[in-house]
């Protein structure tokens, strides 16, 4: 049985959304209009004795946050990469086995010198475990009857990967369990990776199925995802002169995808667009924005234009103000911290544009942070009769060829 999760993705014209971006403005306003420490106390805020004692307990829901991951330290590097380039479903490769092995074999102490540079690894592990237990601690108090959750880290990439996960679950007697992507915009070669990944261990891991799954495949237009990007966004150009802040242009920056993986239906670049429209429409459209794409590997044709180009294009053209936005991203990481940060930021100082800035990444962000704990709050109340996937979910690339796709999708829709 195939069931839309409406409510993770609402229609932003609904009653229901409408009042769910009050809501969000609201706590953005005790969170940031003036004082920070509002709402980060209340989001960090379970810590009365009926939360302790129950983490004390046996958790009973298990929330399961799916990212790529990346390296904690440089001896970490090399099995990344070649875990990376072993996917198909990222990046897909002839003779795949053999190129991952020699790309990774080749990139390995030019990655090393790039993570050394924003110190030493990357931070999404630790931002992961931050937004995964100050999600917890919101959960058991909003969700009493599914309490208490607890969260586990499955990276695709990187420990702790999807095994380790499972294997953590299982020693803990988790039976429900919410596979929860870190990625808001769906793509076959990230959240569909991941949920291949995740049918692949559980069929080895769990055989007989003792856990029930249910997913949260994409959540791109929720009101507290689209109103963290906001705030910060209001945050960033503050740091522009008065006269000149609604000229300043804001380039919302995702991870670009091959274009033979767009081509094929891929959902992704109309759900970064979506999320990109929804955070304008929030801003009321005050400044100039585009949507540019970052992150490209290899010869192969990808979606574009690129970040870096489109940085110095408009500088060529007069735009010396420009405010970086990584939409795709919900942490730090090195896309963020070396290649906007350090890569591109250098390009353009070099090309004399000296206005270009990068909003803060969403993080440990208090509005986030509400965000991913109504969003599963919801998706449980939704699924506590009868699991099932997605409406969106349900339907594969109109020329996917992947027979894992297919696969993962019916075993998550029979639980």
């Amino acid at each position: 049985m195939f069931r839309s999760t409406r409510s993770v993705v609402p229609q932003l014209n609904s009653a229901a959304s409408r009042q769910s971006w009050t809501h969000y403005q609201s706590l953005a306003i005790a969170c940031n209009r003036p004082a920070v420490s509002t709402l980060r106390s209340f989001a960090t805020a379970a810590t009365s004795t009926d939360s302790k004692d129950a983490q004390k307990q046996k958790p009973k829901t298990g929330v399961v946050l799916m990212n790529l991951g990346g390296p904690s330290k440089e001896d970490e590097v090399h099995d990344f990469l070649l875990r990376l380039f072993s996917d198909g479903d990222l990046i897909p490769l002839p003779f795949q086995k053999y190129a991952a092995q020699f790309i990774a074999k080749r990139r390995t102490s030019k990655i090393q010198e790039q993570y050394n540079k924003i110190g030493g690894g990357s931070p999404i592990r630790k931002w992961t475990t931050e937004q995964g237990t100050a999600m917890e601690k919101i959960l058991d108090k909003i969700s009493p009857e599914t309490a208490p959750h607890k969260h586990y880290i499955a990276f695709r990439y990187a420990s702790p990967l999807t095994p380790e996960a499972l294997k953590e679950m299982q020693a803990d007697g988790i039976e429900r369990a919410v596979a929860f992507t870190q990625y808001p915009q769906y793509s076959c070669s990230t959240t569909g990776s991941s949920m291949n990944e995740l049918y692949r261990q559980l069929k080895e891991l769990d055989p007989e199925r003792k856990m029930k799954w249910s997913v949260i495949d994409r959540w791109y237009s929720h009101p507290g995802l689209i109103q963290a990007f906001a705030n910060k966004i209001e945050d960033g150009l503050q740091k522009y002169p008065v006269e000149s802040r609604d000229k300043v242009v804001i380039l919302f920056s995702a991870h670009s995808l091959p274009m033979d993986v767009v081509n094929r239906g891929d959902s992704y670049p109309s759900e970064v667009a979506a999320t990109m429209q929804a955070v304008m429409a929030t801003l009321k459209f005050k400044n100039p924005y585009r949507l540019v794409w970052q992150s490209q590997v290899g010869p192969k044709p990808w979606l574009g234009p690129q970040t870096n180009a489109a940085i110095l294009g408009l500088g060529e053209k007069g735009h010396n103000d420009q405010l970086l936005v990584p939409i795709a991203f919900t942490s730090d990481h090195i896309e963020t911290l070396f290649e906007l940060d350090l890569e591109y930021g250098e390009e353009a100082r070099e090309a004399g544009i000296t206005g270009l800035k990068r909003v803060e990444s969403l993080n440990a962000d208090p509005v986030f942070i509400q965000a991913m704990a109504d969003i599963v709050k919801n998706h449980l109340n939704e699924t506590a009769d009868e699991i099932s996937i997605s409406t969106q979910y349900s339907v594969r690339c109109p020329t996917c060829t992947n027979e894992t796709c297919k696969d993962s999708r019916e075993y998550f829709s029979k639980q």
